[in-house]
């Protein structure tokens, strides 16, 4: 599995958006400018994630984005599966698959324990675990974010 970069850049908009104080908003020229993203890449990011109602827009002088819900309510799993679709490293192993082969097919064993780890991995992190692993390595020097 190789995550494209708008889940990627996802991750990163969401993550910006959780270290912010609860209920405050920010631009997306903001966090376009201190994710060094394209402000219109954004755009077309934050789009699903708002449609889905992870984030939520907010017009107005003091506009901009927000979190909908606390950071601990999200996991990578969630907002990756938004951008992304399946996480599955082959299509035979998502859900409502089928295929031929299924029932004489060692190697489906293969592909459906990597799924499974990459199931337990994404949707074992949180937001709120990103924000204390992003300001454990600010308060070490890192300069990102």
């Amino acid at each position: 599995m190789k995550l494209s970069t708008r889940g990627r850049y996802a991750l990163r908009l969401m993550l910006d958006l959780a270290l912010q104080p609860p209920g405050q908003s920010v631009s997306l020229k903001t966090i376009a400018q201190r994710q060094d993203i394209s402000q219109k890449y954004l755009e077309q990011i934050v789009t699903p994630l708002t449609r889905c109602g992870y984030v939520t827009s907010n017009r107005g002088a003091q506009g901009g984005y927000s979190l909908s819900k606390p950071p601990e309510q999200y996991t990578v799993g969630m907002i990756l599966r938004t951008i992304e679709g399946s996480l599955a490293p082959v299509s035979c192993v998502e859900s409502g698959a089928s295929c031929s082969r299924m029932d004489c097919c060692a190697t489906v064993e293969v592909y459906r324990r990597i799924d499974e780890a990459i199931d337990q991995v994404v949707d074992g992190i949180t937001l709120a675990d990103l924000v204390e692993i992003q300001k454990t390595k600010h308060s070490l020097g890192s300069a990102c974010l």
